[in-house]
């Protein structure tokens, strides 16, 4: 089956025009060029494979098939219209709670734009969000505290979904003033030349590295040893030293002191995904705005992971 070609713009012009039996009058009223008109019109028709106009020099008239196309038009646009004001409607009426856990260095990317989207289509929903550590976040889903999380874990029990959005690489954390700024990336048996700071064991972020560096006959030494990603950034920017730490974490490019490298020998990465609970059907409101993050994906649909228990 072929496409029909056209738009909503495409049918109102058409509308406009058989209303006034007149190219000029229709432009006018919706602020077109005659020509761009014109090739609404032509479009319509092209995919439409019949002529809705005849045309003189001195008038417009509709085809049989215009006449007849005119009335299914108006009545697709009266139905269109109506449904949206439904929808309007139900979004203003819309009301109650939507909680979401989150694993702090992922909320400044994820959460902003779509919180505030989210906001303005439903105004009368509150959005609660629990950011916390890896652990936290999965724990408050399957515990039912939240509607659903972002995290880059999942759990080895099976009533839990992962579904993969983004693939973040692990990046070296510094000053611009620090002898590695101006490098293009830096290897991990670099980094023991400098004072280098790390999240504790008990951190999901940590046992991702353990894990990408089992292997390696060289890490570096820590001096220095924080709980929380964010604390370390903290650090890294008082100029206590480097670490290693998610993309996300760090500020967006044009910081005044801090910077991100990218790290090999090994390059390391984590991916952040959607946790809900498997065969439990979200709340509207709450699947609302889980599918407005789900657009941001940037990973193709993943099926749901299993990884064992982490924390922070």
């Amino acid at each position: 089956m072929s496409r029909i070609n056209f738009d909503l713009s495409d049918l109102r012009a058409f509308i406009a025009v058989a209303d006034h039996a007149s190219f000029s009058v229709a432009s006018a009223e919706l602020h077109l060029s005659q020509s761009a008109m014109s090739r609404r019109i032509e479009r319509l028709e092209n995919a439409l494979g019949v002529s809705l106009f005849e045309r003189t020099t001195r008038k417009v008239e509709l085809t049989t098939v215009g006449r007849e196309f005119l009335r299914k038009a108006r009545e697709l646009l009266v139905g269109l219209e109506e449904s949206m004001m439904g929808m309007r409607d139900t979004a203003e009426k819309m009301r109650g709670e939507v909680t979401v856990s989150c694993v702090p260095s992922a909320v400044r990317y994820f959460l902003p734009d779509v919180l505030k989207t989210y906001h303005q289509q439903y105004p009368n929903m509150l959005v609660r969000v629990i950011d916390e550590g890896a652990n936290e976040v999965l724990a408050a889903v399957a515990r039912s505290e939240a509607d659903f999380g972002l995290n880059y874990i999942g759990i080895q029990e099976p009533d839990i979904d992962f579904q993969a959005i983004l693939k973040e690489a692990f990046v070296l954390a510094c000053r611009s003033d620090h002898p590695l700024a101006g490098r293009k990336k830096v290897s991990w048996a670099e980094l023991g030349d400098y004072e280098y700071m790390t999240v504790t064991r008990a951190s999901g972020n940590r046992v991702v590295l353990d894990q990408a560096l089992a292997e390696s006959a060289i890490r570096p030494r820590w001096f220095c040893e924080v709980r929380h990603v964010l604390t370390l950034v903290g650090l890294v920017e008082a100029g206590l030293g480097i670490a290693v730490v998610p993309r996300l974490a760090m500020p967006q490019e044009g910081h005044p002191s801090l910077l991100s490298i990218p790290l090999a020998e090994p390059a390391v990465s984590r991916t952040i995904g959607l946790i809900s609970r498997r065969g439990r059907p979200l709340p509207p409101a709450a699947q609302r705005l889980y599918d407005m993050i789900l657009a941001m994906r940037q990973l193709p649909r993943s099926r749901a992971v299993k990884t064992r228990k982490l924390t922070a």
